[in-house]
Order: structure tokens, then sequence, then C-alpha cells
């Protein structure tokens, strides 16, 4: 696959010369949260140099393609886009300039296991409709969780979701409105408190798996995400979230850093407890001031800093956290188009609590999964060539402790999931496929470096939340500092922009660390 922009492979940087250099951050990873680390580093005025073992930019959110055909790998319901304005414009340009964005509404269809179909959107009267339909009299009870989705989001999102989580007192201050607003329960528990209907339960409480949550066990601080859906609605970036990975790696170049592609870390390195710089596969060292890790937790403490001394994130303590579910996914392109399948869709299966329990309980591959396809040519048909439609599927799956052979089991699952497909949502569909590929538990381990192939790193847990998540200012070694889905505030695209923020928040400003000043 070629990289896409011959910028990214530019020269290593020169031996590093502290007397007249810049100071220096390296980044390892070119996801979200590193590329958005990159760009508040560099407006600080640092030398930032970006490393990624991969051939192009996104980690999690590449971009393959094809055929002909474009597909995201992963996230592609974007909210929040005032956060990426925020990034163009600490590098002098506008977000709208490079990117454009539709709003999608309905922001997404449900497709229940008896056909039924639900679609949450911006037009109150339609969603009220929708809702009475399937719940008469339920119009209420959503009012008075979108005020409570409206307090929680103020007080976990407004006032946290930037803010730096390795102090304790921190904690001891957001916990009044944790135990206020209940935040000590899952989702599901809450959701149970406003709607009678299943069906309405389902509805405004999956969003956990979003961001690899179970939403039976889940904090029921993710109630905001309905208030977030409804303040700034859901949308699509032509080009797919691809394109705004580009954009975002455009500004690293843009403002004089680098990005460089098939660098593999394999250690951060550490003098007298400060990190110094990494040592690639290859056996190429860089110095640095700083080191920002953008790689998955376990992967970082475990391997990268294997060397170090570390009496927070030791061995131990990282062989006890939970990890997230872990995606099946399958890419595939028509010859045709299907106009009337939605730009995002969720098709449940026949079971909901007990499919739950077997994929994070029970660490059970299920028979009867349920499905989110995605279908960004409804709203961008230049992603596949004329007339056609470009698709993906995933099923929620257990991470690799549940056993699964996916080298074996691969293809029969993919051959189940078209089948489901079939039935509901594409019928006759398989035989106008072109193309195809698939992504199993075992990519997510041997492509990305996730433990145990989990698709979101650590699990979303209260405590495995804000200060009982790996910091993002190392508490092992000075200088280091983290950044993605394994670190506060969490995964989705808006948690890893905002620990990026975070990340900010505590880095000097190069001139600063010149001088002497130190998180």
């Amino acid at each position: 696959m070629t990289p896409p922009d011959s910028l990214a492979h530019a020269a290593p940087p020169p031996p590093y010369d502290h007397a007249t250099a810049r100071p220096h951050a390296v980044v390892v990873g070119a996801g979200l949260g590193g590329l958005a680390a990159a760009v508040r580093l560099g407006a600080r005025g640092w030398r930032v140099t970006v490393l990624d073992r991969l051939d192009g930019p996104g980690g999690r959110a590449y971009t393959f393609r094809q055929d002909g055909y474009v597909f995201d790998a992963g996230p592609t319901i974007l909210t929040a886009p005032h956060l990426f304005e925020e990034l163009w414009a600490l590098a002098g340009r506008r977000f709208a300039d490079d990117v454009a964005l539709r709003p999608l509404d309905p922001y997404y269809r449900i497709r229940f296991d008896d056909g039924d179909v639900f679609e949450p959107g911006g037009d109150p009267d339609r969603l009220r409709a929708q809702i009475e339909r399937i719940e008469p009299g339920a119009w209420d009870g959503y009012r008075r969780f979108l005020d409570l989705s409206e307090l929680i989001f103020e007080a976990a999102f407004t006032r946290l979701v930037d803010v730096p989580f390795h102090r304790l007192s921190t904690v001891v201050r957001a916990a009044p409105d944790l135990i206020r607003l209940g935040g000590y329960r899952s989702v599901h528990a809450k959701v149970r408190q406003y709607f009678r209907s299943e069906k309405l339960r389902i509805a405004f409480g999956f969003h956990p798996l979003f961001v690899g949550g179970n939403p039976l066990t889940a904090t029921a601080y993710y109630c905001l995400i309905a208030h977030l859906e409804r303040m700034w609605g859901v949308h699509y970036a032509i080009g797919g979230t691809g394109a705004i990975v580009r954009g975002i790696e455009a500004l690293v170049l843009g403002q004089g850093n680098q990005v460089r592609y098939g660098a593999q870390v394999d250690e951060i390195l550490v003098r007298d407890g400060q990190a110094c710089g990494v040592a690639l596969t290859d056996g190429t060292r860089i110095d640095a001031d700083i080191v920002v890790s953008n790689a998955e937790i376990v992967h970082t403490y475990g391997h990268l800093l294997r060397r170090a001394p570390r009496r927070g994130w030791t061995d131990r303590r990282l062989s006890r956290v939970d990890h997230s579910m872990s995606l099946f996914v399958w890419y595939f392109g028509t010859r045709r188009r299907f106009d009337d399948v939605h730009h995002h869709t969720i098709v449940l299966g026949p079971r909901y609590e007990g499919l739950l329990r077997d994929i994070f309980g029970h660490r059970r591959r299920p028979d009867d999964p349920s499905l989110y396809l995605h279908r960004p040519t409804a709203s961008d048909p230049s992603l596949a060539p004329g007339g056609c439609d470009a698709f993906y599927v995933l099923a929620p799956v257990p991470h690799l402790d549940d056993g699964t052979d996916w080298t074996a089991i691969a293809e029969p699952f993919r051959r189940a999931v078209a089948q489901r497909l079939s039935q509901t949502v594409l019928p006759g569909f398989e035989e106008h496929i072109v193309t195809s590929r698939v992504m199993t538990p075992l990519d997510f381990r041997d492509r990305l470096l996730s433990t145990k192939g989990a698709a979101f790193g650590l699990e979303p847990r209260l405590l495995q939340s804000a200060w009982f998540r790996p910091h993002n200012l190392s508490g092992d070694v000075a200088g280091l500092f983290l950044v993605g889905a394994g670190t506060h505030p969490g995964a989705g695209v808006p948690g890893v922009i905002s620990s990026a923020k975070v990340v900010d928040r505590l880095v000097p400003d190069a001139a600063a660390w010149a001088q002497g000043a130190r998180p």
C-alpha cells in the first residue's frame, strides 16, 4: 500500500544539539491521538517527530484502498466537530477549508430482531412519534433522561474531559457529581429508570459499545452521549475519517515537523528516570526531551518500557487489567448500489443482555451476533467506482482470551454474518460483491499491537476510568506522556482527541522547557 503523502517520508532528523535546537518531542504512533498531540506540541514551539510502524497514518483509523474502493478501517461516527476546529486553529488554518463535514439525520437506523426500526435524530417531532409508537407515554421519560444526559455531559465532558487525572485530589473534587448523578451505576441500570420498553432501553443505552464498553457494566456517565449527539449532531467527513487523519497529518508537516512511517519503536529509552528518546527495531536511536506514547497502554508499559524501573504500572498490575471486547470486521464492495440502506445501520440479534454477557463475561463468541453496518457511499459516492457501494460490517466478539482460532473460524464467521445481512437489510447482496477483506482479533493484536486483540484497549468501567486509568502523565518515567484510547478520557474519537488536550495542559511551551520548566 502506498503511503498517502510522500512528504511523510522525510529524512530522519539530524543529531539533536541541546545548545542550538528547540526541545524535541518524539511521538510514538500516528493514530488520531498521536497526531493531535503532535499538532499541539508544534503550536507550543516543540520540534516533533512522529513515528509509526505502519505505512500510513491513522492507527485504528487507518484507510484501506482496494480495487477502487476506499474503506475506513475504524471509527466512522463523528461528533464534537469543535475538537477538530481547535486543532486546525492551533496550526493557523480553518478546518472547514480542508475537510467537509456532512451532518446525518437520522443519526443511524436501529433494526430490531423483529424487523421494527427506530431512527434517532435531531427532529424532535419525528423522534417523539417513534418513541410514543414503541412505548405510549414514554416521551416524558425520554425528556427526563435527556435532562440527566445534559447534567452528566456538563459534569463529565465539559468540566473533566481535558482535565489531567494524575492527582487523587481531582477525583475527590469530582466525586460529589459522580454520586449525585449516579455515575457509579451502569448505563443499562440508569436507562431502565426512564423506559419500560426493552427496545427503548437498548436504543438509548447501547452507546458504550461504540467505545468498547459493556452497557451492563460501563459507568452511567456514558449516558452523556445522548446530549452530545443532540448538541452537535452526528457527522460524516467527505472522503471518510481518513480525510480527517490526513488533514491532521498535513498540519504536523505544515508546522515543519516530521511523520515517519515504517519506523517501529522497540523501546522508550530512559536515563536517570527520565525519558530521553527511543530505539527503533532497526537499531536507530532518536534522542528526545520528552516522549509521547500513542501506543496501546500494555504495550507501552510492558514492552516499550520493559527495562525501565516501574512502581506503578508493573507487569503484575498490567496482567490484572480488563481489556475491551474485540471486533470481527468485514470490508466489501458491491458492483451496484443499495440506496435503501442508511449510512449507519445497527442490526440487532435476538438477544441483548445475554449477548453482552457472552462477549464480556463468559468470553464466548456468539452464534447470533448483533451487527453494525457502515455504508459511507450513502453520503459520499466517491469512495467506490460509479454506481457501486462500499461497506463494512462489524460484529462485537470477545478478545483473544476466549480461545477462538480465528485462522480457522474467520471464513465461516464471515459467511454467517453475510447470511444475517442477506436475511435482514441486504437481500441478495452477495452476488454483487467484487472486493472483500476481513479483520479479526488477530489483526488487532498483530497489526495494531493491541494486547489480547482488544479493539479499544482497556475496558471502560468505573474502576478503569479517570484516576484509575493509566494517567496522561506517567508516574513511572519523567518526561513520558500518554495519549490515545488507553489513557484518560478514553476511547472514541472525542476521547482520543481530548487526550491530546490533556497532554497540552501538562507539557510546558518549548521556551519554558528550555528554561527548566517541568510538569
